[in-house]
């Protein structure tokens, strides 16, 4: 899935959604669309071979980007329907690229992840750098749920 394809902005789609988006793509030292076609260039192939590593300072901006958002939305979320309901990908970076190969990717489709993106997987950072990075770029569309495996007691036992 190419930029171009992505043309709505974060501003809008927050205006869709009634959610303030924190910062400003302009003020951002980083570009979401850049970070999702790095994570995404590994579709076609195998991706424990051709892993498109991120920056620390990439991460860290995802996390607290990502962090703003779910801050500024109510506990309670109203998604526009349809939406496809994904639970327990544990690092299954692969079936998540098949996820979306097979339902669209964002924004064609609205998604809510009902938690549990780490563990088992060889992809968990991977994996969960995704569904971050489309967090912050679709935050009306794109849906993401704590699970059991998000909390630290368990993310302790299995790292």
């Amino acid at each position: 899935m190419s930029a171009a394809s992505r043309t709505t902005s974060n501003a809008s789609s927050a205006a869709a959604g009634g959610y303030a988006v924190p910062g400003s793509a302009a003020s951002s030292p980083f570009d979401v669309d850049a970070i999702i076609d790095k994570l995404l260039h590994e579709r076609g192939g195998k991706p424990a071979l051709r892993s498109q590593q991120l920056s620390e300072a990439e991460v860290r901006y995802l996390v607290m980007e990502t962090r703003e958002i779910f801050m500024s939305q109510p506990m309670l979320i109203e998604c526009d329907a349809p939406v496809k309901l994904c639970g327990d990908v544990h690092g299954q970076y692969s079936d998540l690229l098949r996820l979306f190969d097979l339902c669209g990717y964002p924004p064609e489709a609205n998604y809510c992840f009902l938690g549990d993106y780490v563990d088992r997987g060889r992809q968990s950072l991977e994996t969960v750098c995704l569904l971050m990075a489309y967090k912050v770029r679709y935050p009306s569309n794109f849906f993401m749920l704590r699970g059991n495996h998000e909390c630290s007691s368990i993310n302790r036992i299995y790292g």
